[in-house]
């Protein structure tokens, strides 16, 4: 087959804006308009993008507060066995679960299950890794990494419909609206 043969299928609906105000006025425009699958996309943090998108609070703190005192659990319970009744030794006089021994051990196991909570919290709370993203296939996508913003919305939304969606994101000021397509394999 050759290339003017592939055929290809509508993906992503992006639409280019200029400043952050105007970034801010489309995601508000979206996230009312009660669209589930889209994104912003802009070159640095816009502050009050969190409410203008209708995002809750992110469930990765509670992920490594769990992992943590998974961690603190474990230590605790690993050094009571090991001390009390495994292998007890008296030392000094000290009983074997005496708390003050086991600090340093609660302490290193509770930061390690926490960050490994954070890390691998974070990779499934955003769903990565995404090689490819059909935005990519855009041109004009590489300016979002200097000076523009950029809201796509993804054509398998239940709420997309193709004219709908395009007059609404003009009517947000867009000052570009490209359907992104990719080839179907």
């Amino acid at each position: 087959m050759t290339d003017d043969n592939k055929q290809k299928r509508p993906v992503v609906l992006l639409a280019e804006f200029d400043s952050p105000d105007s970034i801010i006025h489309a995601a508000e425009k979206v996230r009312d308009a009660g669209f589930e699958k889209w994104d912003v996309h802009t070159p640095y943090p816009v502050h009050g993008m969190d409410a203008a998108m209708g995002l809750t609070d992110s469930r990765l703190g509670w992920i490594v507060l769990l992992c943590g005192l998974t961690g603190v659990t474990a230590a605790v319970t690993m050094m009571q066995w090991m001390n009390g009744y495994d292998y007890p030794l008296v030392i000094a006089g000290k009983p074997p679960d005496a708390i003050p021994s086991m600090v340093p051990i609660m302490f290193e196991l509770t930061v390690l299950l926490a960050s490994f909570g954070a890390v691998f919290g974070m990779f499934g709370l955003n769903e990565l890794p995404k090689h490819h993203h059909p935005v990519f296939g855009s041109d004009r996508f590489e300016a979002f990494s200097h000076d523009k913003f950029f809201v796509s919305i993804e054509v398998e939304d239940k709420k997309y419909d193709a004219e709908k969606t395009r007059a609404l994101l003009t009517d947000a000021h867009a000052t570009y609206v490209e359907l992104v397509e990719e080839e179907v394999a």
